[in-house]
């Protein structure tokens, strides 16, 4: 009998542990749901952008920056902020660039930069989209390599 009652009591404590692990899983899973995304957002502008450069082809572009557009960062490979505010200088001053020279990689940055690969043989061949797509990074790639070689 004592037997009996010892491992029905050690069943009723397993039970009752397992049920407040549960919860304690349970309410550290709906913490994580409720993290802010603002934080992801704030991190967004200081992102690599190096739309399918590898690091040889982006230090050869930053190094073209820094020869032309006022490029003062590192030549590291990561086209960062610094890197893409240079180069909407460039296409604001020459390829219908109408926004902030912020470095973020939108849109109007990347339908500034389509123009740009298209006009000066670089490539590109597909629509002023704004989309960042396979035809614009081969056409940024070739000018990428041009600048490797060049700079």
């Amino acid at each position: 009998m004592l037997a009996r009652t010892l491992v029905g009591f050690t069943a009723v404590i397993g039970t009752a542990a397992g049920s407040l692990a549960g919860a304690t899983a349970g309410f550290a899973a709906s913490d994580q749901v409720h993290k802010p995304v603002v934080a992801v957002r704030a991190a967004a502008p200081s992102a690599v952008v190096n739309l399918g450069l590898n690091t040889t082809q982006a230090k050869g572009f930053q190094r073209w920056l820094a020869a032309n557009w006022q490029y003062t960062d590192s030549i590291d490979g990561q086209l960062g902020p610094n890197s893409w505010k240079a180069e909407q200088r460039h296409l604001k001053a020459y390829w219908n660039y109408t926004g902030a020279i912020d470095g973020i990689v939108g849109g109007g940055t990347v339908s500034a930069l389509q123009r740009f690969l298209k006009n000066n043989g670089w490539g590109y061949t597909g629509p002023i989209d704004g989309v960042a797509g396979s035809g614009t990074q081969a056409a940024f790639a070739t000018f990428a390599n041009w600048c490797v070689a060049n700079y």
